[in-house]
């Protein structure tokens, strides 16, 4: 099966990633946690933001990046939120197997990045109405992702919840749309699209 490095939301390796790496870990799958935050956790996401902003983006991707050294290439990069875009950084920088941005798609050009690595799949997952949805970045993103010549599915869920896969928080969790994400991310880690 396949070595996957999964990257928190910016309030850090909560519960939803926890349970999102048992999830993955149950169907045969070797996944790496990334802890940019040192255990930091947060419920508030300006604090989350300004936490973030405190360390610098440059300076988180270089941690995204240090992370995965010591992993084959070939390994799938996934992240919830603000670990979406650690995601495609790392995807940039490394040969990974595909790329998994679960409610956090960037512009490449917000990362500093040219160009979507040549032929490597992508999902991009978020719900309708999440607040932190920019859907001009989402296009500019699947342009650059086909441009590359690589499969790229999105997929929308009904709703406003950004991390609704994550039942330890009430207010954002939508049960029905986090199985039908699964059900979609499980086969592609399992065999990613050509």
């Amino acid at each position: 099966m396949a070595e996957i490095a999964l990257f928190h939301s910016v309030l850090g390796v909560r519960p939803g990633i926890h349970d999102a790496a048992d999830r993955l870990r149950a169907h045969g799958h070797d996944v790496t946690v990334v802890d940019q935050y040192d255990g930091r956790v947060f419920d508030d996401y300006d604090k989350a933001g300004a936490f973030a902003r405190s360390i610098g983006y440059p300076s988180l991707m270089r941690l995204a990046l240090d992370a995965v050294t010591e992993l084959d290439d070939g390994f799938i990069a996934a992240g919830f939120s603000n670990g979406g875009g650690m995601a495609e950084y790392v995807a940039t920088q490394r040969h990974v197997g595909g790329v998994l941005m679960l409610s956090g798609a960037l512009d490449l050009a917000m990362l500093g990045v040219e160009a979507w690595p040549a032929g490597v799949p992508a999902q991009i997952h978020y719900t309708v109405d999440d607040p932190f949805r920019n859907q001009v970045g989402i296009d500019a993103l699947v342009k650059q992702i086909r441009d590359a010549g690589a499969h790229v599915a999105v997929f929308d869920y009904p709703g406003a919840g950004h991390l609704f896969t994550d039942r330890s928080l009430e207010s954002e969790y939508d049960e029905q749309a986090a199985e039908l994400l699964w059900s979609r991310v499980l086969p592609f880690c399992a065999s990613p699209p050509s």
